[in-house]
């Protein structure tokens, strides 16, 4: 990182999950990762703290300008107040504006240029809901946030693999309905121009997956290939993008396939999840593509079984803060240079 880099902000995330110990945990790496700050109410993280056997070491600031300078001796904290106080394992819906209110202040200070990204901790959708949340994830509602017109793709990455869903959090049998040649065009355009902007991969190669055994058999197993999947990647080749495919899904996550492509458009959920956390279920990232902004996030959920004892694995966030950290270098100097 250089002396210039803003600090990234961290959000809250769901208070009850373990959102704020593997936050603690990370800063005690600090000399591995870039300068950042939490959105988040520090009486809550004092408390916590102490719950886990730790003596905290907390520095409430008043802008993201300060934490650099804090960063070194203490976990800087911009107070987000929680309504209600928690307590781990059980979330209240009390205090899901406190969790919203983190996630847009930290966009907010993205974009008025104080803070270099955003990394979020995991939310719980189903408190939030009972809020009012009207959005599938994380993901919608950043792109809401960014502005209309933003399209938003979920991309996941762990070691040498990066993988892009094109439906996520469906049932398998609506994901099947849901896909279409538009979709699969789309967030293949998204993908290929994200993974040269912030990834500086100045010609990427996409792999598209197959979603039938054996890519269909020529129709025997399914049309999809034929009928949606394959026009798709003539459609991104036409585009000037470099897609090949459909391929058979069993065969595209060895070693020496990955080796062949960048990124891959998988059909459906399970099919990018699966290989991804099998290769490497601890420091999985989530990285949300097509946002003007940076923004990062653990590959796992709030944890709630676990929440407050100490053990959850902080390794996904610092992956995160790390990854967050070489994608802002990456796109800075294509910024300055009009290329964003």
């Amino acid at each position: 990182m250089s002396g210039r880099a803003l600090p990234l902000a961290v959000t809250m995330g769901e208070p009850a999950g373990v959102g704020g110990e593997i936050a603690l945990k990370a800063w005690d790496r600090r000399a591995e990762l870039p300068p950042f700050f939490l959105i988040d109410d520090p009486d809550r993280l004092d408390r916590l703290a102490r719950r886990m056997g730790r003596r905290p070491k907390l520095a409430v600031i008043d802008r993201p300008a300060d934490a650099a300078a804090t960063f070194a001796e203490a976990l800087p904290i911009l107070a987000n107040r929680l309504a209600v106080p928690v307590e781990p394992g059980r979330p209240d819906p009390a205090n899901a504006g406190a969790v919203l209110q983190s996630i847009r202040r930290a966009v907010a200070l993205v974009q008025e240029g104080v803070a270099g990204a955003v990394v979020t901790n995991p939310i719980h959708k189903s408190v939030l809901y009972q809020a009012g949340f009207n959005h599938p994830g994380h993901t919608e509602f950043l792109a809401e946030l960014a502005g209309s017109g933003t399209r938003s793709v979920m991309m996941l990455t762990a070691r040498d693999l990066r993988v892009v869903p094109i439906t996520i959090h469906l049932s398998l049998a609506e994901a099947i309905k849901r896909l279409s040649r538009q979709e699969i065009v789309a967030i293949g355009t998204v993908t290929a121009a994200a993974l040269t902007r912030d990834f500086g991969i100045e010609r990427p190669r996409l792999a598209v997956a197959a979603l039938n055994p054996h890519a269909g058999e020529s129709g025997e197993m399914g049309r999809e290939e034929i009928d949606i999947i394959a026009p798709a990647v003539a459609d991104l080749v036409a585009r000037g993008i470099d897609a090949s495919g459909p391929a058979p899904a069993d065969t595209l996550f060895h070693d020496a396939a990955r080796r062949r492509y960048d990124a891959v458009l998988c059909m459906y959920h399970d099919q990018a999840l699966i290989p991804l956390k099998t290769i490497d279920f601890a420091t999985g990232v989530n990285v949300t593509l097509g946002l003007p902004f940076i923004r990062t996030s653990p590959d796992h959920g709030t944890a709630f079984d676990i929440a407050g004892t100490g053990v959850a694995d902080e390794s996904s966030l610092i992956a995160a803060l790390q990854l967050a950290g070489r994608l802002v270098e990456t796109r800075r100097p294509r910024a300055s240079s009009g290329q964003a």
